[in-house]
């Protein structure tokens, strides 16, 4: 008895946390909290995979950290683009789905993707030119793995989720994504390690 009491207590307070956490006045902080806390284990994941294959020698605190601040960014993007989608495009309808998803695709995932790579090059004291640079040589490839994963994962987000859980979906799907985000953002062009090899 005395543990299904203490059980009820702690429902209880899950869901008072809950009502508070994804209500509206707290709703931005739970999904800043959320992106950045998926980011950085997206990028543990992947340094864990990297230093198991042998590509890196220990864990990059820095490099976790970058991709932390960068979940906070586009956590921001996230927050109100869907807040603006369901603003205008209330319905469910088959059709709102699918103009949600041709919005979210051809206008919020390159801005997203800009958004990544922009905070990543100020972190890292890039110059105009070479976050440039980056862009075109990375965020391409990003953007085509998107056409794999988000239609889909998007027609069940904007059919099926309720709007206060959406970012928190999202995350969940991005996990994967993240860890393939931070491989590909971390990239090095072979040749110019045999260049410094050879040096």
């Amino acid at each position: 008895m005395r543990s299904s009491g203490q059980w009820k207590k702690v429902l209880k307070l899950f869901e008072r946390w809950h009502n508070v956490a994804f209500g509206p006045k707290y709703l931005l902080f739970t999904n800043l909290t959320i992106s950045i806390s998926l980011s950085m284990l997206g990028d543990t994941l992947e340094q864990s995979y990297e230093r198991f294959t042998g590509q890196i020698v220990g864990w990059d605190r820095t490099r976790t950290l970058r991709m932390g601040i960068s979940g906070f960014t586009v956590g921001i993007v996230c927050h109100y683009w869907y807040q603006y989608l369901d603003y205008y495009y209330p319905k469910r309808t088959l059709g709102v789905v699918v103009r949600k998803i041709l919005l979210d695709q051809l206008i919020c995932s390159p801005f997203y993707i800009s958004v990544f790579f922009l905070t990543m090059g100020v972190l890292e004291n890039q110059s105009w030119e070479e976050m440039r640079e980056e862009i075109y040589d990375k965020a391409a490839t990003l953007y085509l793995a998107e056409w794999t994963v988000w239609p889909l994962a998007q027609f069940i987000n904007f059919f099926l989720i309720a709007p206060r859980y959406r970012v928190f979906y999202d995350n969940i799907v991005s996990l994967g994504y993240d860890v393939f985000t931070s491989r590909v953002r971390y990239r090095k062009k072979e040749p110019a390690i045999r260049e410094n090899t050879h040096a």
